[in-house]
């Protein structure tokens, strides 16, 4: 693909706005489609973009249209709703699906874009809206190489690293152990500060002879900001949205048979986060979750 290429863009968040001005910053057209946040909208258009007003138009109009949204309800609706992105469909128009969803919907979605003429990859994301906004991001892909090989120059716009994980759906399944990995080291991280703090042990203390150790990692150095500082700002992403992936990991788990202990122990904690009032908090505040559980307050 060239630069002549018309992208679409589905999902302008705190991830969407770094893909969406990096793919402007390359040259390529971008069309996205309207959302009740704005200002995110608003600055990609005061850059060069357009904007369309139903997904049905966006389709009618470009060659690539990569979806960012939140998982495979938002992914599902976006395709069958009136004015959805099925009836905009035309032969040879690639979806790019930079969700977080549940693999099985996505072999749905996938047969129901082929059978109208279009082609489907799995794309979803790793990394933060920091690492969007430089272009910095990590992209799981799945699907027919050849498809990706063509879509890959827009890739590259908001991506250092590309890595294949095989047919459509298995990048989404990939995407959710790498979630389980970090997301469980959050809770365990979390666990471990409140009980350092009901236990009156130093939280630079901890911080110290972790990162001197096998202990270390970078979930552990993001959650220690709220530990240290009350700074959340390292992972800008909801726990309503963590427990959400969980949720998607356990049930594919399930469904394949695969044995899941700690994670659902994991997404009950994520889920007694959420019931408590905290899912429209940044993930580093489980530090301050899993203290309140424990009724004790980290001295930061």
């Amino acid at each position: 693909m060239n630069n002549k290429t018309r992208v679409g863009l589905i999902g302008v968040g705190l991830m969407g706005h770094g893909l969406g001005k990096n793919i402007l910053k390359n040259g390529y057209s971008l069309s996205v489609l309207a959302h009740r946040n704005r200002k995110p909208v608003e600055s990609l258009l005061g850059q060069g973009a357009t904007e369309a007003v139903s997904a049905r138009e966006l389709a009618e109009n470009c060659d690539v249209v990569i979806l960012c949204v939140t998982g495979s309800p938002e992914v599902e609706d976006t395709l069958y709703r009136e004015g959805g992105l099925l009836e905009g469909m035309h032969e040879g128009l690639i979806i790019a699906d930079c969700s977080t969803a549940e693999p099985d919907s996505t072999l749905k979605v996938s047969a129901d874009i082929e059978s109208a003429g279009g082609r489907y990859v799995d794309t979803p994301l790793t990394r933060t809206p920091k690492e969007a906004e430089m272009g910095q991001l990590g992209v799981m892909t799945g699907g027919d190489e050849a498809t990706l090989a063509e879509i890959r120059p827009i890739l590259d716009c908001f991506a250092e690293t590309v890595i294949h994980a095989g047919d459509v759906g298995s990048a989404h399944k990939l995407k959710l152990i790498n979630n389980f990995l970090s997301l469980g080291k959050a809770a365990l991280v979390s666990e471990a500060v409140a009980a350092a703090a009901k236990g009156g042990v130093d939280m630079q203390a901890l911080h110290d002879i972790v990162v001197a150790g096998g202990a270390n990692s970078v979930m552990f150095e993001r959650l220690m900001g709220v530990a240290l500082r009350d700074d959340d700002s390292a992972l800008q992403f909801y726990i309503q949205n963590a427990q959400k992936d969980l949720r998607y990991y356990t049930t594919m788990t399930q469904n394949q048979s695969s044995t899941s202990f700690i994670a659902e122990s994991v997404h009950q904690t994520y889920m007694l986060a959420n019931n408590l009032g905290h899912g429209d908090k940044y993930v580093p505040r489980m530090v301050d979750v899993m203290a309140e559980i424990n009724n004790t307050k980290i001295n930061k």
